[in-house]
């Protein structure tokens, strides 16, 4: 069987359609390793405080510093080499926009299938309290909710899941209302297969391709509200610098020509937002047949 033949053949044979897309992916991958492999590559731990000298703070890029090393990006107000505190950042970036994107979809998904397959009043009770938390402004629940359970990447991550699992439940209910109406759950339900079985083995799988289309979106929301969090001084702490307290340290600075502290680490999170929202772009048009050009 040749690799075309395979689903996942097919669906990277069509998605290699899109240039604009594989060169999206491409930088999506290569910002995934670099965040991942930082505190290999990174000339200077930046969560080190001791490491940190003052003489090299706010130095323009290409400066070199006491510990010998050159900033390519220059330095922030506290001495860090911008170029470590943007690969930590981005890791940041990449644990808690995966971690409270994955963990969104299983809350989320669980919950929007289940209701739909019980109906009745556990239909009414789910759907009625998503329907009350999508009236809200995601980025006005992550503030409340950070601003009760504190700063922290666990957290973080919590206020973010329950700020962002709505979405999923809806998207999993309206395609699990349409997929409960099929012969093969039908099937599936006049055999002694427990509902537990039914609904995550047959019913849940089937609801998968919308669900991972809004996994993608959800992901770089997940990376935009912690940056929004972390600027704000609501995110993590300040001793873990992560891109949006980046941006807001060099915030005051940038009318006296120290643009580099907050224009270097805006430039990551938009190159990483923009890539990921364009191959949810790429996969959403694949797997919506109507959207197909």
């Amino acid at each position: 069987m040749s690799e075309a033949a395979t689903p996942l053949g097919r669906f990277w044979a069509d998605f290699k359609d899109s240039p604009v897309a594989v060169v999206a992916l491409v930088v999506v991958v290569a910002i995934v390793v670099l965040a991942i492999g930082a505190p290999w590559i990174s000339p200077q731990n930046p969560y080190d405080l001791g490491g940190l000298s003052l003489l090299d703070a706010r130095r323009p890029p290409g400066h070199i510093g006491t510990g010998g090393y050159v900033h390519w990006l220059g330095t922030d107000a506290q001495g860090r080499d911008l170029l470590s505190a943007i690969l930590y950042g981005l890791l940041i970036s990449v644990q808690i926009g995966f971690m409270a994107g994955c963990v969104a979809l299983a809350v989320g998904a669980s919950l929007g299938v289940i209701a739909a397959y019980a109906g009745g009043l556990i239909e009414t009770l789910i759907m009625r309290i998503v329907d009350l938390q999508l009236s809200f402004p995601a980025i006005l629940l992550a503030l409340v909710l950070v601003a009760l359970l504190g700063q922290g990447k666990a957290q973080l991550v919590t206020a973010l899941v329950a700020a962002q699992y709505a979405y999923f439940a809806r998207t999993a209910y309206g395609a699990a209302t349409t997929e409960r109406r099929k012969d093969y759950i039908e099937a599936a339900t006049a055999t002694p297969l427990s509902r537990t079985r039914v609904i995550f083995r047959h019913l849940l799988p089937n609801c998968m391709p919308p669900l991972i289309v809004v996994a993608t979106v959800q992901i770089a929301n997940s990376i935009s509200l912690e940056a929004t969090l972390s600027f704000l001084g609501l995110g993590l702490p300040v001793t873990e610098p992560s891109l949006g307290m980046l941006i807001s340290n060099g915030f005051v600075y940038m009318m006296s020509g120290r643009y580099w502290i907050s224009v270097y680490p805006g430039i990551a999170l938009i190159v990483l937002i923009v890539a990921i929202n364009l191959v949810g772009d790429q996969i959403r048009d694949q797997l919506n047949p109507r959207l197909r050009r």
